[in-house]
C-alpha cells in the first residue's frame, strides 16, 4: 500500500516515513499541500495523510481538492495545534471528507493502528494476511 504524508515539518514528516516504512509500507513525502497535490497527482497514493496547518497550501483545501477529485480516497488528518484549534481543525476536516483523524502527538502503534484500518491486506483478526 502507498501512502502519501504531506507535513510542513520535516522531521514530522520523516518520523511518519520511518515508522509507516518499517510498517512495510511505500511511502511519498511532501512539504506542503501544493506540493501533496502534485505528488497525488503523479504518485497515485492508496492514502493520504496530512497536517491540518501548513504554508501554501492549508491541509483543510487540500483534502477538500483530494476528496472531489477521489471521493473514495482514504485520507486521515493529523493535527497539533493548540487544544481549541486543534479540535476545531480537526472537525472540519472531518466535515469536508477526511477519512479519520489523528491528535499530534501520537505513538507509532495509534498511527499504525489509523492507518490498518484502511488496509485491505490486514485481516479482521489484525494480522497481515499470509
Amino acid at each position: 500500500m502507498k501512502i502519501l504524508v504531506i507535513d510542513d515539518d520535516a522531521s514530522v514528516r520523516y518520523t511518519l516515513a520511518r515508522i509507516l516504512g518499517r510498517a512495510g509500507y511505500a511511502v511519498v513525502m511532501a512539504d506542503d499541500g501544493e506540493h501533496g497535490l502534485a505528488m497525488f497527482h503523479k504518485e497515485r497514493p492508496d492514502l493520504v495523510i496530512s497536517d491540518l496547518i501548513m504554508p501554501h497550501r492549508d491541509g483543510i483545501d487540500t483534502i477538500a481538492q483530494i476528496r472531489r477529485e477521489s471521493p473514495a480516497m482514504k485520507i486521515i488528518a493529523i493535527s497539533g495545534g493548540s487544544r481549541t484549534m486543534n479540535a476545531d481543525g480537526l472537525a472540519a476536516a472531518l466535515e469536508i471528507g477526511a477519512s479519520d483523524v489523528v491528535v499530534k502527538p501520537f505513538t507509532p502503534e495509534d498511527l499504525l493502528d489509523r492507518v490498518r484500518q484502511f488496509d485491505p491486506a490486514w485481516s479482521a483478526a489484525g494480522q497481515p494476511p499470509g
